[in-house]
């Protein structure tokens, strides 16, 4: 008889266990998802932010390029003058 007590107390315990099991797991996956789509979306932000920063410091970069060399050939223009200005053979 007391076998057939704790048998039928353990089903009912595995029972339990069996339906209150998946409820409980089923409330935490989700807080548990949203920290990973969290997450997902930070590593995307991130992503297109070091996208956007390498494509502003190419432009940054090209313009400075640009304006160095019309800054050079405008001293080259100016120096030209000077010698032609200075120049005791003419």
């Amino acid at each position: 008889m007391t076998r057939m007590l704790i048998r039928v107390f353990g089903l009912t315990l595995l029972l339990l266990a069996g339906l209150i099991g998946p409820a409980s797991q089923a409330a935490q996956e989700s807080p548990k998802q949203d920290m990973k789509n969290a997450g997902h979306e930070t590593k995307e932000a991130a992503k297109d932010t070091g996208r956007a920063t390498k494509h502003a410091a190419k432009k940054t970069g090209r313009a400075v390029k640009k304006g160095a060399n019309k800054v050079a050939g405008k001293t080259e223009e100016g120096a030209r003058k000077v010698k032609d200005k200075t120049d005791p053979d003419r």
